[in-house]
């Protein structure tokens, strides 16, 4: 069977690892720059069940197609002198008759849906809204797709015909009104309407063409930081009748059925974990879901009838999701990752069976042979609390040997590790350094209680959950009590700028990535969705001002005495990014600071080029502080430069 695979495993010679060396930095980053996936966003099955439909970065890009049986996928779209606007796809799906398939592309600029016939591979671009959409879903009938659209300044459910384009704004409240969905008949039109908070949603049903709004519940205290992407599109029955709508109610993110004419909702399957990507089956019998047990992520069924759920698919170690009924309802797809595969596509018969795999991103497990497998560990923090982590061991430490330690702090602050693969884990671990990845108060996946931990708290209790895994790792006879570093990126960036002031004597060595250490000035430099989380976890600004400077790491740096590497994503405008300002600050106190800017970039470092160099950079200043090695320094921007 001829299999899809990656063009740059082909070129790569599989070097043994043994027990006493380790692999040189500079092979050693090309290697796990290669575990990336074929598949993007979520494999959907076509309506005839011929083939499945997966977008990939891989090949040149495009959409491409794979039969359930398996063999060699085919490309769709993005081929070589046409179909250009899918080669960057966003939101895959096909229309319910199989004649089209749609996308959201930026290509020409503004977000728009682009059509692309399966009939005789014309693209076409159905919008012309010149604004944000954000989701969208074809009517089971095919004639109309519904949009959420932010044309007017907040988004706004729309619908456009199929596919002569033309398009009809069906609501129009100052409040974001989002992702909408159809009725089994096409008739009408559910969406979200959340409030000024992002905190309430009120889920509405409107006729097609806009008329009757009607209240069908109303869903309190779940803070929606995307303006609707967690609560996400609450699905009709097939046969019309009950609402499958998501909700942290019970105190965990779960799924609830609601009768569509109204009533009390009831649990889909109460569970203490975290559930996503639920969907009906075809026939309505059976709810398909993921669930998130401790970063293990399942594939589950569950009668809608009622009942206990069962798994389908149930792996030790590793993350099942991105699942889709088939038309029959006999199979799942879903895709399969583990902290040392990229995730691949896999279907699975519902009633039982072996899985079949049908990409193939890692051939032979070329690369898995040599990943490492983390140890999941807890510890308890100064409070009590139990804190769920990771472990990287190296596994070529010789006896006796005292290693370095690095502490990695995940974005968020409700973000999660979890069994996937981790590039920095893999990267730092190879070249001898112990990783720990703790889950801090905070996190998501453990509760709605757990992730409140940290509201109001920045920095101080979830930082000491980081001091107490410290701790913790000095415990390991092979670790290296006095050299400990701290990285992260995002929030792990602030949490990283953080420790610079709020921990100096800890750590010996600290690289802070693309954070904002001064959330006062956030306020008036970030987009929207960050002002709006800062209302959900510190409160208004002026009613809570101490909290805000409280909790601005920016404020303290006269205390840093830890050397510090500061990396951010862009080189424009030094002076209105933080991390610039934070490297100006220090310096400004002589303090040990380096400031690099990766160019081409926006916020984060994303391009394969420019991660590779911050690796090896990092590398190096973690060798020089950690190790201390004379190590020859990278280009960096100067602090002062402009």
């Amino acid at each position: 069977m001829k299999r899809f695979i990656l063009p740059a495993l082909l070129a790569m010679v599989a070097t043994p690892v043994t027990a006493q060396e380790r692999v040189p930095a500079e092979t050693w980053v090309d290697r796990v720059l290669a575990v990336r996936s074929l598949v993007s966003e979520v494999p959907r099955w076509a309506p005839d069940g011929s083939k499945i439909m997966f977008s990939s970065s891989q090949g040149g890009g495009g959409i491409w197609s794979v039969t359930p049986e398996g063999g060699a996928p085919v490309r769709l779209t993005g081929a070589t002198g046409g179909a250009g606007h899918f080669l960057q796809t966003g939101q895959p799906q096909w229309s319910p008759d199989g004649k089209w398939i749609s996308i959201i592309s930026d290509h020409a600029g503004q977000p728009e849906i682009w059509l692309w016939s399966m009939a005789d591979g014309r693209e076409l671009r159905l919008t012309g809204l010149g604004s944000r959409i954000s989701s969208y879903s074809w009517s089971p009938d095919s004639r109309w797709i519904a949009l959420t659209g932010g044309r007017y300044g907040s988004y706004d459910v729309w619908k456009v015909a199929v596919p002569t384009g033309e398009s009809y704004r069906l609501t129009s409240d100052a409040r974001p009104e989002v992702f909408p969905s159809w009725t089994p008949d096409s008739r009408k039109i559910l969406y979200a309407r959340l409030d000024l908070r992002w905190m309430d949603h009120d889920l509405f049903e409107i006729s097609a063409d806009g008329a009757n709004p009607r209240l069908v519940l109303s869903d309190t205290d779940f803070f929606d930081y995307r303006e609707g992407s967690a609560f996400g599109a609450s699905l009709v029955s097939p046969d019309g009748k009950t609402v499958l709508f998501r909700s942290q109610r019970s105190g965990w993110v779960n799924y609830w059925l609601v009768p569509l004419a109204g009533g009390t909702p009831r649990p889909m399957a109460a569970e203490e974990t975290e559930q996503s990507e639920a969907q009906w089956s075809p026939d309505g019998r059976l709810i398909a879901y993921v669930a998130n047990h401790n970063g293990t992520t399942e594939v589950r069924v569950v009668p809608a009838a009622g009942g206990p759920s069962r798994a389908v698919v149930s792996p030790a170690s590793g993350m099942a999701q991105n699942i889709d009924w088939s038309p029959d309802g006999k199979r799942l797809s879903y895709t399969l990752q583990t902290p040392t595969r990229a995730a691949d596509l896999y279907v699975v018969p519902v009633e039982g069976g072996q899985p079949k795999q049908l990409t193939f991103s890692d051939p032979n497990g070329v690369l898995e042979k040599q990943l490492l497998v983390p140890e999941k560990v807890t510890y308890r923090t100064f409070d009590g609390l139990v804190i769920n982590s990771y472990l990287y061991k190296p596994r070529n430490t010789r006896p006796g040997e005292r290693l370095p330690a690095i502490v990695l702090t995940h974005g968020g602050p409700t973000g999660q590790f979890s069994d996937n693969f981790n590039l920095h884990a893999q990267f730092f671990t190879e070249q001898g350094y112990v990783m720990l990845l703790p889950n801090v108060r905070g996190s998501s996946g453990y509760g709605r209680k757990f992730e409140m931990l940290n509201n109001k708290d920045w920095g101080h209790g979830d930082l000491k959950d980081v001091i107490a895994g410290v701790d913790y790792l000095k415990t390991l006879p092979y670790v290296n009590p006095n050299k400990m570093g701290t990285e992260g990126t995002s929030y792990g960036g602030f949490m990283s700028a953080a420790a610079v002031v709020w921990a100096p004597e800890v750590f010996q060595a600290i690289i802070p990535i693309s954070g904002y250490p001064d959330r006062v000035k956030l306020l008036d430099e970030s987009e929207y969705q960050h002002i709006q989380q800062l209302a959900y976890e510190f409160g208004p600004f002026e009613q809570n001002k101490d909290v805000y400077y409280r909790n601005s790491p920016f404020y303290s740096i006269k205390s840093a005495t830890a050397p510090t590497f500061l990396i951010w994503g862009e080189g424009r405008f030094p002076e209105t990014q933080q991390m610039y300002v934070f490297a100006k600050e220090m310096e400004r106190y002589y303090k040990t600071v380096k400031y690099k800017a990766y160019q081409g970039e926006t916020f984060y470092i994303r391009t394969q080029a420019n991660t590779r160099q911050m690796l090896l950079d990092m590398l190096d200043f973690f060798d020089q502080y950690l190790r201390d090695k004379v190590v020859t320094p990278a280009a960096a921007t100067p602090v002062g430069a402009r």
